[in-house]
């Protein structure tokens, strides 16, 4: 297998797995007696591959992930299969992964992706789509990386991707957590191709009848479908960059804080008002340790941020510095009060120390990231 496809579709097969495989009438399903998290089928020279779990946006979890591995390590030795089509059933592709399970999916044996971004792709879903070769969004298309306002950070490779956007881009969607759509992922390089979600099938039917995984025969494939995105209005971020850029190019969170002030109070802009509220929101410790994660990425190769980030999140998960983690998934995901009790509670209470311990390597009873070596893995 040298090609994979990371599609998503949307509206229609909510109402679950059986429904949407009827569609497919002339396929093979294969579905684990087990686990019918992840789903198979066979389609003549291609394979579809479904993340069947639409109550939780098909989040991915540890034992998705190593089984997602162990096929693609058996379709990669497989000739007659070209690609992989990889669809989430609901109305999320995947809004994100386990936290040690991102790292495992990074090392995937797949070199080339297209991602069919059309619906949320947050977290670890954007970790495992931004770095495919073709990526097709559509009007549907929400990315973000909220990760500080759980109290974590932007990984899965996410602040290596984020480091590497025009201006301070990366760190205003790190920090705030807020959203980009379908034409300014465009704008800004992390998508590669814009086409009206009434195209997805056809998109998805097109390449999984291809008989071939050449690159150009792919892009020219998704250059069938795709349309001339909408001009960005008003409220686009584009036409908000050179302020996003004033405020976010600070060297601290505090100073940071304090320009979004000064934009709220001379500009009463309520965007600016809302990037503010989602600054103070966040986790104050997270807030600072994505600003200087984002800025060691710009120097870094994927793989040592990889790294580094896998470092962050032990850290979080083991609860040694701060509960941040824990305290920021009940607020939002369990309890949903939405009113976390960050600990240290103020940007103030933090000292240095605290963050370079985050970044530290670990201890030696644990496990650092282990990455592949194997020939052609430039990307790491």
């Amino acid at each position: 297998m040298k090609s994979l496809l990371f599609a998503r579709r949307q509206g229609s097969i909510v109402g679950g797995f059986r429904r949407r495989t009827r569609s497919f009438s002339n396929n093979r399903t294969i579905v684990d007696d087990h686990d019918s998290s992840v789903l198979m089928e066979e389609n003549g020279n291609s394979r579809s591959v479904i993340l069947n779990r639409p109550s939780f946006l098909n989040a991915l979890t540890i034992s998705m992930v190593k089984r997602l591995q162990k096929v693609y390590e058996t379709w990669e030795d497989t000739p007659d299969v070209g690609f992989v089509v990889m669809k989430g059933n609901g109305r999320a592709f995947c809004s994100g992964a386990d936290i040690v399970a991102v790292h495992d999916m990074i090392k995937s044996g797949v070199q080339r992706l297209v991602a069919i971004l059309n619906g949320i792709t947050m977290g670890g879903g954007a970790g495992i789509s931004i770095p495919a070769k073709f990526k097709v969004v559509t009007e549907k298309t929400v990315y973000a990386t909220p990760e500080t306002l759980i109290g974590l950070h932007p990984d899965g490779g996410a602040s290596f991707h984020l480091s590497h956007l025009p201006g301070y881009l990366g760190e205003y969607l790190a920090l705030t957590g807020n959203t980009l759509n379908g034409e300014e992922m465009i704008a800004y390089g992390l998508a590669t191709h814009y086409s009206h979600s009434t195209n997805i099938p056809l998109i998805e039917e097109y390449l999984r009848n291809l008989k071939t995984d050449d690159p150009s025969v792919i892009k020219t494939s998704i250059e069938n479908f795709s349309d001339l995105h909408p001009p960005p209005d008003n409220t686009n971020v584009i036409h908000r960059m050179e302020r996003i850029n004033k405020c976010f190019s600070h060297d601290t969170v505090e100073e940071i804080i304090n320009t979004v002030e000064d934009e709220v109070t001379n500009t009463h802009d309520g965007w600016w008002d809302s990037v503010l509220k989602k600054l103070k929101y966040a986790s104050p410790l997270s807030l600072k340790v994505s600003l200087k994660s984002i800025r060691e990425a710009r120097f870094q190769t994927l793989g040592q941020c990889l790294v580094r980030e896998y470092r962050l999140t032990s850290r979080a998960i083991g609860g040694e510095i701060s509960s941040d983690f824990c305290e920021g998934v009940r607020a939002r995901m369990v309890d949903k009060d939405f009113a976390p009790k960050w600990d240290p509670p103020s940007l103030d209470d933090i000292t240095q120390d605290m963050v370079d311990r985050c970044f530290s390597p670990l201890d030696a009873h644990e496990l650092e990231l282990d990455l592949p070596t194997q020939q052609g893995r430039s990307a790491l």
